[in-house]
């Protein structure tokens, strides 16, 4: 018993020693390349703190703080991915401000919601997609020949990080921020139920029927305790799904912010950042409106969707590359935030008043001559980032051809 004991110790042991070696030479190895003026701190903080940090650093940083720093997983073999590699990939690039997650992808990837197949991730840190400007990527590729996207350090190992004598930057987001930064933020769909439970502009003073900066709005049905500032929209018309004809919502266009001056039925609210004239009648809104993510993997659906744009924001009839559409589409039909799909055009039918005509030239009368479904021709690509139970809204990534309403919606 003793024997054993003993001898089933010094494995143990071993391990011990090689442990507190390897973690010698990277504390040396990242002293000498950060140049740190201070020796490093014994790391006293739980696990659990360690990982909640994870968010502010790299990917192999979290995983060095941690302290369960482990060889990069390989890629999914769900999805076949030789070949998919743009000719102009480069072996080496450094992330710059300015760069988004999606156009990385572009780069390297002719189809780029194959990022997660692709991209070489420890999958015990928190969020390993994070990417930083300053983050080394390179590109290798495996023995069975599939590419592989990795943060480089040093060359080739991943378990020695970088250490920042500034602070970190934020990293990049999947999509541009400035494409969605004035929707993001803003209400932008409500419910016949929430409609008739918020607060309404009444009157304005002066009996202005319209106003502005700084003119003073009656809001009626503020709760007894209000908070201090709301959102102010306007009700624009339903969002039908064209599937069943069925209202999913109500489009809520946002107006100004309300200032509240004077608690009471009605009080009284000061206007500011407008956007759009306030009417009467449009509702107020509180809380924060800007749960959007902008961190997040650009991927196909896991199963078929196919769906249709039921709406552009903006009122306009053409769509083109960044702007911002809504489909009938949503999280009980498996969509989530970085869930890409393609655009088709909608295949239409048209009579062929050519079919069993009798000469060169002679035709059918277009009301009795058979019809002829055109197929669906791609013209773009979508990628989510807002999710309803019914609907999502979604940016115009690229567009080869004007975007309509009624396009579908469609698993890539």
């Amino acid at each position: 018993m003793v024997l054993n004991q003993v001898l089933g110790a010094r494995p143990i042991a071993g391990l011990l020693i090689l442990s507190l070696a390897v973690t010698g030479c990277s504390h040396f190895r990242r002293h000498e390349v950060a140049a740190a003026p201070a020796p490093m701190q014994a790391n006293t903080q739980p696990i659990a703190q360690a990982q909640a940090a994870a968010p502010e650093m790299t990917a192999t940083e979290a995983a060095i703080a941690a302290g369960n720093a482990t060889p990069a997983a390989a890629p999914s073999a769900t999805v076949d991915t030789r070949g998919m590699v743009n000719s102009s990939a480069p072996a080496h690039y450094t992330v710059k401000r300015g760069d988004t997650l999606w156009g990385i992808a572009s780069m390297y990837l002719k189809d780029p919601w194959l990022w997660p197949e692709v991209w070489v991730i420890n999958p015990q840190v928190a969020n390993p997609h994070l990417i930083y400007p300053g983050d080394q990527l390179a590109l290798a590729y495996g023995a069975d020949g599939r590419p592989q996207v990795s943060l480089e350090q040093g060359g080739a190992v991943r378990m020695d990080p970088r250490l920042r004598s500034t602070d970190l930057d934020a990293s990049i987001p999947t999509i541009p921020y400035a494409a969605i930064a004035a929707f993001l933020g803003r209400p932008t769909i409500i419910s016949k139920d929430e409609i008739s439970h918020a607060p309404y502009v009444v009157a304005f003073r002066d009996m202005h029927q319209v106003a502005g900066t700084n003119n003073e709005a009656y809001i009626q049905d503020l709760p007894a305790a209000p908070a201090g500032t709301y959102a102010v929209v306007h009700i624009a018309g339903p969002l039908k799904d064209p599937d069943d004809n069925s209202v999913i919502a109500y489009e809520a266009i946002y107006a100004s912010t309300a200032q509240i001056a004077r608690p009471g039925q009605p009080a009284k609210a000061y206007l500011s950042d407008p956007a759009r004239e306030t009417l009467r009648g449009d509702r107020l809104l509180s809380g924060d409106l800007s749960q959007t993510p902008m961190n997040f993997t650009p991927r196909a659906p896991a199963g078929d969707v196919r769906g249709h744009i039921i709406d552009v924001v903006g009122g306009t009839d053409l769509v083109g590359q960044y702007q911002i559409v809504a489909i009938n589409r949503g999280k009980r039909h498996g969509i989530e935030p970085g869930t890409v799909l393609a655009i088709d055009e909608a295949g239409y039918a048209v009579p062929d008043v050519y079919r069993k005509s009798g000469t060169i030239g002679e035709t059918q009368s277009v009301t009795f001559a058979p019809k002829v479904k055109l197929p669906e021709e791609r013209v773009g690509t979508m990628l989510v980032f807002k999710v309803y139970d019914r609907m999502s809204y979604a940016l115009v990534v690229n567009a080869t051809d004007t975007i309509h309403v009624q396009y579908v919606a469609r698993s890539p």
